[in-house]
């Protein structure tokens, strides 16, 4: 009689033709093993501790949740104070202004290319006149206030600054993160107003005012958001956020800013895709790989300057015009992603949000996602539950690797500007995206709702709709500003800023000044423009 050889436990029963794929990947296209069974060749370290694997802080989610910061703005700057005033009072944490195009692109909204587009996908400001009306009975030392502005981030922060004055708040007491990361405009977003170089000094600028004047405001949120909406994989996003965010340390350095003053109130903010645990694996690994690189590169004194502190956005491009519904649950898993990655902040995304900006009703349901995950599910009793688990250490092993292999690449085309002006970048996002397309269009990935489990009839659903009404008034209101404005203060105020840019000079106190002299977004920038020239992206295929 043959004796019985013990079974291997690891070994998984041989799938039958046609169950499952010969091969599986994950978003980022790396291949995923059927059983992960071997320990951590690394330990995952202690939570708090360098180099900060398991979260930023030792307690995490056990001593403070994270801050719920729904993204909100639309129509004119009354519209969307009313909705910042309804999400405080039902439960938010944080505002999170999100601004129309013109201003994004630095036009007021009586500029011809902004035709059309006031109050469109997010709130029109034109003014301090605008941002007063945006914060009206909003105190701004009692609330943090996220603001995702970049090509005129200088102009927008210091009107938010004004503000503050208006209302008696002191520059030391204001809490909140200016966006302000131009490498992702010119890798993803697009959305510049001058070149590379200038564009980096002004975030310098805006950073040692902020180390100067106000210490509890971040002054840069490096974004890889943006890059992922664009159509880059998990690890495209980690590998080019990072080197952002290395580049603008460096560029700081470099114009004289010592990096213990300002590394601690740099933060990051990342998309949570579908692929759950490669997002879970994308947090971890960011922490560690943005403190040993701040470390070996910089040799910060301070041990918050290693921290990397970051705000999540379920992702939009996830989101499908059929069964609106079904975003529901994608936005659910997405947040949940993030939450057990360790973000400091989280938006989600609301169901209506690929037809138009959120409803009320919309907005409501996704700010109660955050709180019933918060609330309901447990997953905040324990620090970094996932932690040690084969399969989430190795996946973090693993974009740590890849992510490593892009700065390679980068250094040595010498740095993420002269990336971008070859277009490397944008080169790699764009075939990601391509790749990721065809695989939805050939079913090897499936979209439920859109490739796949299709229903004949699609749902209707009630959205916002921006009355074109919002924008007649809006420029009517920035006419009448114009007109009772003192020009002759602000002529001399704008000559100043002028000579300050030609000069190289520390622009943030010229760009205050000019604001509250009733400098608009487009005189402001048309300045820079006049001064620096604009931008034109090299074509990339």
């Amino acid at each position: 009689m043959k004796k019985k050889q013990p079974e291997d436990q690891n070994r998984l029963p041989k799938e039958k033709p046609g169950q499952g794929k010969a091969k599986l990947t994950n978003l980022s296209g790396s291949e995923i093993d059927p059983l992960y069974s071997d320990p951590p060749k690394r330990k995952p370290g202690k939570p708090g501790r360098y180099p900060y694997t398991r979260g930023v802080y030792p307690t995490m989610y056990r001593g403070q949740l994270w801050t719920m910061r729904q993204f909100s703005g639309f129509g004119s700057a009354k519209d969307t104070n009313t909705r910042f005033h309804y999400l405080l009072k039902n439960g938010q944490t944080g505002l999170s202004v999100a601004f129309d195009m013109p201003t994004l692109m630095g036009y007021d909204s009586d500029h011809p290319k902004s035709l059309g587009e006031v109050g469109k996908c997010g709130v029109a400001i034109d003014s301090i006149d605008d941002m007063s009306r945006l914060f009206d009975k909003i105190p701004l030392d009692q609330v943090s206030t996220s603001m995702t502005i970049n090509g005129p981030a200088i102009v927008l922060f210091a009107m938010y600054l004004a503000v503050a004055q208006r209302q008696g708040v002191s520059f030391n007491q204001l809490r909140g993160t200016l966006q302000n990361d131009i490498l992702k405009e010119f890798i993803a977003q697009k959305e510049w107003i001058v070149p590379p170089e200038p564009s980096l000094s002004f975030i310098n600028d805006t950073i040692r005012f902020c180390v100067e004047e106000a210490p509890l405001f971040h002054p840069v949120s490096i974004s890889g958001y943006h890059i992922r909406e664009a159509g880059s994989t998990a690890v495209q996003e980690l590998a080019f956020t990072l080197f952002d965010g290395l580049t603008y340390v460096e560029s700081a350095i470099a114009a004289g800013l010592n990096v213990d003053d300002f590394a601690p109130r740099l933060s990051f903010f990342f998309n949570a895709h579908n692929d759950f645990f490669e997002e879970i694996a994308k947090y971890r690994a960011a922490r560690r790989l943005w403190a040993n690189e701040m470390k070996k590169r910089f040799q910060p004194k301070n041990p918050k300057s290693l921290l990397m502190r970051f705000h999540t956005q379920t992702a939009g491009c996830s989101l499908t015009a059929q069964q609106p519904y079904n975003n529901i649950a994608r936005v659910t898993l997405q947040a949940l992603a993030a939450v057990l990655g360790g973000t400091q902040s989280l938006h989600t995304n609301s169901m209506d949000e690929t037809f138009a900006l959120p409803s009320e009703e919309a907005v409501s349901i996704a700010l109660r996602t955050q709180q019933i995950i918060a609330h309901e599910t447990g997953v905040t009793h324990t620090v970094d539950p996932l932690g040690g688990s084969y399969y989430v250490e190795a996946m973090t092993d693993l974009m740590e690797k890849e992510a490593k292999a892009y700065f390679e690449k980068l250094e040595t085309m010498g740095g993420m500007v002269a990336a971008i002006e070859r277009g490397f970048p944008q080169s790699e996002i764009h075939h990601a995206a391509v790749k990721y397309q065809r695989e939805i269009d050939s079913k090897e990935r499936i979209i439920v709702g859109v490739n796949d489990f299709i229903e004949k009839e699609n749902r209707t659903i009630e959205i916002l709709k921006v009355s074109k009404s919002v924008e007649q008034r809006q420029v009517a209101r920035l006419e009448k500003f114009k007109q009772t404005r003192d020009a002759k203060a602000l002529s001399k105020s704008l000559k100043r800023l002028t000579k300050g840019a030609e000069e190289k000079a520390f622009l943030m106190p010229l760009v205050l000044d000019a604001v509250r002299v009733g400098g608009t977004v487009g005189e402001i920038t048309d300045v820079f423009k006049n001064v620096f020239g604009e931008y034109r992206e090299k074509t990339v295929f």
